[in-house]
Order: C-alpha cells, then sequence, then structure tokens
C-alpha cells in the first residue's frame, strides 16, 4: 500500500525538497530512500507514483508522466 502524498516540500528555485501527507511529512532524503526500497512507496493519485531521477549527478523527485500536471508535485500545495 502507497503513501499518498497530499503536498510537497519546495526549496526558493522550486526543487521539491521534501513531501507530505495527511499526517507525516518527510524529508527528500527520506523519500530517496524509501523510494529505493520500495518503488510503489508514495504515489500522488492512483497509479501515479512518485520515483527518483538523476540527472547531472543529482537525485530529484517527480511523479510518472500520465498527462495530468494537477498531480505534478510541483504543483501540489506547500507542505
Amino acid at each position: 500500500m502507497s503513501n499518498r502524498v497530499t503536498k510537497s516540500s519546495k526549496d526558493s528555485d522550486g526543487d521539491i525538497i521534501g513531501l507530505c501527507g495527511p499526517t507525516w511529512k518527510v524529508s527528500k532524503s527520506e523519500a530517496i530512500r524509501d523510494i529505493h526500497r520500495d518503488p510503489h512507496y508514495y504515489d500522488v493519485s492512483p497509479g501515479v507514483y512518485v520515483r527518483v531521477v538523476t540527472r547531472g549527478g543529482q537525485q530529484y523527485l517527480t511523479t510518472d508522466p500520465d498527462g495530468s500536471s494537477s498531480n505534478n508535485l510541483d504543483n501540489l500545495p506547500d507542505c
């Protein structure tokens, strides 16, 4: 069973630095650790999971592309 992400924390550049659910909050590093252990650990909506991608040697949190911007981590309310 996935943990539903309802909000995200962003830094001044708009990068995702944390995830939040109704009763929990985790940092980016905690979320990355959890996702490496279980790729389905976090979701934003049914079937839309939070993923770890690496660009330029940096790891980032993102969601599966599905044509809907409403479930993008950038578009979620702030934690």
